[in-house]
């Protein structure tokens, strides 16, 4: 005799019901998922750009173009690594700092593609490009198969691969905190000791302006007055000739006191700012000079020397070799940056080698993080841009 069977619906008995998984994934976790799949398509990308830049400019290293080509890739890779580094911020909360920008080479392109070269940042953004691909590949195939198959240990499977990524973008993208806080000292030190020079030049100005102009005049004075007697007895004539002549040369002394001082820091520039003292660099040019300065306040004195003597130079050159009729000077800021542009529409031509003083112009502008472009094709017209960090006036300077 047969027991008759009857089904019990699901829960309804005494045996456990396995609990469902948990279908739900949070925020952090898709974010990951899309960076893991994102993986294959950027590290192909990436690897392809390596490989091929990598190549042909090994290839071509013995040839004019080799060297430059791979200083290019470099700088490409600074720009893929840019890329990543924001991408890692963005779906994985990576925090990794912007390396600094690549230092201007000193010696025109040669010391560009030799600074590119010398760059670690650009070498490991190239490695990072290089092994990713194998890597790519796999995170891409282990978060796809996770999201078709293996769904309840999805999560987990997902945090250690971004974990392992959020490790490399770590250790080949980010800046090394050492070198870092050395270019950091290196550039504070720098600024310290251009600000030093431009306090030592002044009090140059301000001791030749009160010690030794002051008693040459008092010279000028009492030889003035010694002829004057002389003129009104009868003295011997050569006794009168000589104090004449005495005068003369103390004249001649306190004038070149007068232009010492003011090559040395001209008071003008101290006492009303760049825009009066460039106004009054363009009255004594031989060539008629239009004068522009747009500055919401006056930048600190270092910086404000050093932008008024590139002027200088640059109208001096204008004056002695392009037969210009006319020029212009520009002076504005932009963010961080204080852009000098001077114009002439003389007969071009000019070069940092021709021995104009534009090499020496170059170099000063460097030693501030500065940096100098120059445009003049034969039959003008010449442009040369001067472009200097912006440091704002502290209030021990403010006249």
């Amino acid at each position: 005799m047969s027991t008759p069977t009857t089904e019990s619906a699901p829960g309804t008995s005494g045996e456990p019901t396995p609990p469902r998984p948990n279908l739900a994934l949070d925020g952090r976790t898709w974010r990951e998922v899309a960076y893991l799949l994102a993986n294959l398509p950027c590290t192909i990308v990436g690897f392809v750009y390596a490989v091929t830049l990598l190549a042909l400019g090994g290839g071509l290293a013995v040839t004019v173009i080799g060297l430059p080509l791979l200083a290019l890739a470099l700088g490409g890779a600074r720009l893929l690594g840019r890329f990543e580094r924001g991408r890692a911020r963005r779906l994985l909360g990576v925090r990794v700092d912007e390396p600094s920008r690549l230092p201007r080479g000193k010696g025109g392109g040669l010391g560009g593609v030799w600074q590119a070269l010398r760059d670690p940042v650009g070498w490991r953004a190239m490695l990072f490009s290089l092994m990713r691909l194998p890597w790519g590949v796999l995170t891409f195939s282990l978060t796809l198969v996770g999201l078709l198959v293996l769904w309840p240990v999805l999560p987990f499977v997902v945090r250690l691969l971004a974990d392992a990524d959020r490790a490399m973008v770590r250790g080949l993208l980010s800046p090394s905190d050492e070198l870092e806080r050395r270019i950091a000292e290196l550039e504070s030190d720098r600024g310290v000791v251009v600000d030093t020079a431009a306090a030592d030049l002044r009090r140059i100005e301000r001791d030749l302006h009160d010690g030794a102009q002051a008693r040459l005049v008092n010279l000028a004075m009492g030889l003035g007055l010694a002829k004057e007697k002389l003129a009104e007895g009868t003295a011997d004539a050569t006794v009168a000739a000589m104090v004449d002549e005495a005068h003369g040369e103390v004249k001649l002394a306190l004038q070149e006191l007068r232009d010492l001082a003011r090559g040395i820091h001209p008071a003008v520039l101290t006492d009303r700012g760049l825009g009066a003292a460039l106004r009054s660099l363009g009255g004594r040019c031989t060539v008629p000079v239009r004068s522009s300065v747009d500055l919401p306040e006056r930048p600190a004195a270092a910086i404000e020397g050093i932008a008024y003597f590139t002027v200088s130079e640059l109208l001096q050159n204008i004056s002695k070799h392009s037969g210009a009729r006319s020029a212009s000077v520009e002076v504005w800021r932009t963010g961080d940056r204080l852009l000098l542009r001077v114009e002439d529409d003389g007969r071009g031509g000019a070069a940092p080698a021709g021995g104009t003083g534009l090499a020496g112009l170059a170099e000063r502008l460097d030693a501030v993080d500065g940096v100098f472009t120059l445009t003049s094709p034969e039959g003008g017209p010449t442009v040369a841009v001067a472009e200097l960090p912006w440091r704002a006036r502290p209030a021990t300077e403010q006249p």
